[in-house]
């Protein structure tokens, strides 16, 4: 049995995102790890953090990103099929690049991966997430946060990157460029693991965070709009009061501890109280968002209910 790490980056390294650690936590697992890198901007350093990892397990792909053939968030999955069209394993272990895996779980992981490899109606692998916000110990447990995704598939050249990246989808036929098609799709049969990924995507400075939301919401709807949304004070970014959150009570993934020790915005950050009225709400501060979210996880402690599942969980 073979399993290939891959991922895709561009800026990683200006726009604050872990990607050192993303990789370094699969390495132990992996027998290689691919990377579409996308050519950065000038004084960005991400590449230099990636070769700093010194393992040859990792094969960078050099890539031009192209939003205007690929629009509305599709170039994050364009990119991430190259990077799958280079792996040669069994098992495709997907990571972002502000995701890490704690190492506690990569023996159930490579267990699983094991068992499953000749029963081919698997074909991936369900995490759960933490959803990091701010700061290191407040995660997101609410409605609108996925609780679950496929982060790992099999080796099938019919598979694909769906939308922007978040999931992955059966395309038959598939034309290389309309990564939002429903039609003639499906849905990817997979078992649910009991294993998390750390998403750290939402823990920067505010400044960062505003710098990497203009950067996605170019990607998403492109610039002339984004320049509207700089009218209107959109990138202004306030985290709002932490205590509306859950506290995490685990540890962290280990390669994260270097990356977490930097942590220094804590006296931009509001602990407690109400939010600002002065800026748009953020989506968990939302009436309707947080009556659902009690519904849900302190009355019928389910969190599937009116969330987007992109799979079929198999029962095995």
């Amino acid at each position: 049995m073979k399993i290939s790490g891959f991922t895709i980056a561009k800026n990683a390294d200006s726009l604050y995102y872990p990607v050192k650690e993303s990789i370094q936590s699969l390495l132990p697992l992996v027998d290689e790890f691919v990377i579409a890198l996308g050519e950065g901007s000038e004084g960005d350093k991400t590449r230099e953090l990636i070769e700093s990892i010194g393992d040859p397990k990792i094969k960078i792909i050099e890539t031009v990103w192209d939003i205007e053939r690929y629009p509305h968030g599709m170039e994050y999955a364009h990119q991430t099929d190259i990077a799958k069209s280079y792996c040669s394993g069994d098992w495709l272990f997907y990571i972002q690049a502000d995701e890490v895996i704690h190492e506690k779980d990569l023996p159930l992981i490579r267990e699983a991966c094991e068992k499953y490899l000749n029963d081919k109606e698997v074909e991936g692998f369900l995490f759960k997430y933490y959803h990091f916000w701010g700061d290191y110990d407040h995660h997101h447990r609410s409605h609108g946060w996925y609780p679950f995704e496929i982060r790992i598939i099999r080796n099938d050249p019919e598979i694909h990157s769906w939308r922007d990246a978040q999931s992955f989808r059966y395309i038959p036929d598939f034309d290389g460029f309309n990564y939002r098609r429903e039609h003639n799709t499906r849905k990817l049969k997979v078992i649910e693991l009991d294993a998390f990924v750390y998403h750290y995507g939402w823990v920067r400075p505010p400044q960062m965070m505003k710098k990497k939301t203009r950067v996605f919401e170019t990607i998403q709807q492109g610039e002339m709009k984004v320049k509207e949304l700089e009218k209107q004070r959109y990138f202004e970014f306030d985290y709002g009061p932490l205590d509306l959150l859950n506290v995490f009570r685990g540890t962290h993934p280990a390669v994260m501890n270097e990356w977490i020790s930097k942590f220094n915005w804590q006296d931009e950050l509001q602990y407690s109280g109400k939010p600002n009225r002065m800026r748009k709400p953020n989506k968990h501060e939302k009436l309707k968002n947080r009556v659902f979210s009690f519904i849900k996880y302190r009355i019928l402690n389910m969190s599937t209910i009116g969330e987007f599942n992109n799979f079929i969980r198999l029962k095995r």
